[in-house]
């Protein structure tokens, strides 16, 4: 695996960032047309393996707590396959 390759994956986790960030935006325009409910949200800032998770409710908290931790196991794993990959 060549540099050229991992310029390659990072562009395209940008353009895969910006793309599910376009579709949230989209999301949220539409549901805010409708008037149905109210909005709810919150994210989460992952530093190295430790994640700073914010929300506007309890239920969303738990659903980006989970994620945010699914996502730092699979960071983990990635790091250890890679040191024994490329060793």
């Amino acid at each position: 695996m060549g540099a050229e390759t991992f310029y390659g994956l990072g562009i395209a986790l940008i353009f895969a960032g910006m793309l599910v960030v376009l579709i949230a935006i989209v999301l949220l325009l539409f549901s805010s047309i409708r008037k149905e409910g109210k909005a709810r949200g919150g994210g989460a800032i992952i530093i190295g393996p430790f994640p700073i998770i914010f929300g506007t409710d309890k239920e969303s908290v738990k659903t980006i707590l989970l994620l945010s931790l699914v996502l730092t196991i699979l960071l983990i794993i990635l790091i250890v396959v890679f040191y024994f990959v490329l060793r």
